[in-house]
């Protein structure tokens, strides 16, 4: 939990200087953004922090996490719904940022907003996994519902 809360903000920061430095660049005569003098500069590092954010945090800690958070009976069936639900998600960004391609500032602003509501997610509904057992996770999952409803 804590490397996910810590991937969403480093990937809000970054996608949010993005939106930032692209919704101010200046257009060349092709149409094309320019980034001149350190608008550049520091795109490229944002574009690399938010490849290290995701990298240490949503890349490989999301599979993890499904792994351990459902139980043996169902484990299958989940993890195939989340990887089609990645898929779902890849395929919407696939188609939509073409048409977002010429407002970038726009596009990486909505991208932002993304990793700000998946940071609230997992502060609010993704439990702590670190000490509890495989095969205590289902109990704990229940008693914290019954504690919620309590």
């Amino acid at each position: 939990k804590p490397l996910l809360l810590i991937g969403s903000s480093g990937m809000a920061v970054t996608l949010i200087t993005m939106a930032f430095i692209f919704a101010n660049a200046t257009l060349d005569a092709d149409g094309n953004p320019s980034l001149p003098g350190a608008s550049g500069v520091i795109a490229l590092i944002a574009a690399n922090l938010f490849v290290v954010a995701f990298g240490m945090s949503w890349g490989p800690v999301v599979w993890v996490l499904l792994g351990e958070m459902f139980p043996n009976r169902i484990r299958a069936a989940a993890l195939g719904l989340a990887a089609a639900g990645q898929w779902a998600a890849n395929w919407l960004i696939t188609i939509t940022f073409p048409g977002l391609r010429e407002h970038l500032g726009l596009a990486y602003g909505f991208y932002g907003l993304c990793a700000i509501l998946s940071g609230l997610f997992v502060w609010r509904w993704v439990m702590e996994t670190k000490g509890v057992s495989l095969e205590d996770m289902h109990g704990a999952v229940l008693r914290e519902d019954k504690t919620a409803a309590g």
